[in-house]
């Protein structure tokens, strides 16, 4: 019999964001896997997990997420939650993984099943799609992502300040993930592309400490790692200008 494993997406963080299907997965698993940090930490996706299953179900597997620098450790980490997961499967037959977003959006999943279809024979990958950041800052900031025939690029900030400055010099949205440790490089970017006066940015969204500020703001100052910026292109063409 096959081994079955499923990553859901749950969203950036508001519990309200997990979709039916999501739940549903959740709940037919025989396991939960959450990620979690090796200082032990509660992360947004088990916090977001608990809503919907017993905490009996779930199962921490340490990742080494914040890993950026240290590829051997970085490595290290993922063959040893891929072999817990394994594990996992082997006994249970049928595993989901929790991820924040969505599983096929930068998320740990993507490594994870990599693994594990070396690791288990026959194991079947299915994915259960999942609210992004960019579509959860854009409802709760008026930010309207796309328009008529303009492109939507996506950037993660890790890798570089000129990868977004490249991007923003070009035509319609832009997307940042990840830039908050380059606060101060994105809003130079902005300001030098002319792009910072329709920009907004946001972290924690759906939480208690949730942040939703105008780009204009930035002052080089650090921001939580999983900032996310939205920088719309400038629209004067009047309603279906872009079509």
């Amino acid at each position: 019999m096959s081994s079955r494993l499923i990553g859901v997406g749950v969203g950036p963080g508001d519990p309200e964001l997990v979709t039916v299907k999501g739940v549903n997965a959740l709940r037919a698993a025989d396991v939960v896997v959450v990620p979690v940090l090796d200082s032990g930490e509660r992360g947004r996706a088990e916090a977001t997990v608990l809503h919907y299953v017993p905490a009996e179900k779930v199962v921490r597997v340490v990742f080494a997420l914040n890993e950026r620098t240290d590829r051997a450790r970085r490595e290290a980490a993922w063959d040893a939650a891929g072999e817990r997961v394994a594990g996992l499967l082997r006994e249970h037959g049928s595993v989901a993984f929790a991820t924040i977003g969505d599983p096929n959006v930068y998320s740990t999943f993507t490594y994870l099943a990599q693994t594990l279809v070396e690791l288990v024979a026959d194991t079947v990958v299915e994915t259960v799609p999942g609210i992004t950041a960019m579509q959860d800052l854009a409802a709760r900031s008026g930010a309207v992502l796309t328009e008529g025939t303009e492109p939507l690029t996506l950037v993660p900030v890790t890798a570089g300040a000129a990868v977004l400055k490249d991007a923003l010099a070009g035509p319609g949205t832009v997307v940042a993930y990840k830039f908050g440790r380059q606060a101060g490089e994105v809003a130079e970017a902005l300001r030098e592309t002319g792009r910072i006066g329709d920009a907004v940015w946001g972290s924690a969204l759906g939480l208690p400490e949730e942040s939703v500020r105008p780009a204009a703001e930035l002052d080089g100052a650090p921001l939580p790692y999983l900032s996310t910026l939205i920088a719309p292109p400038r629209r004067d063409g009047g309603r279906g200008g872009k079509l």
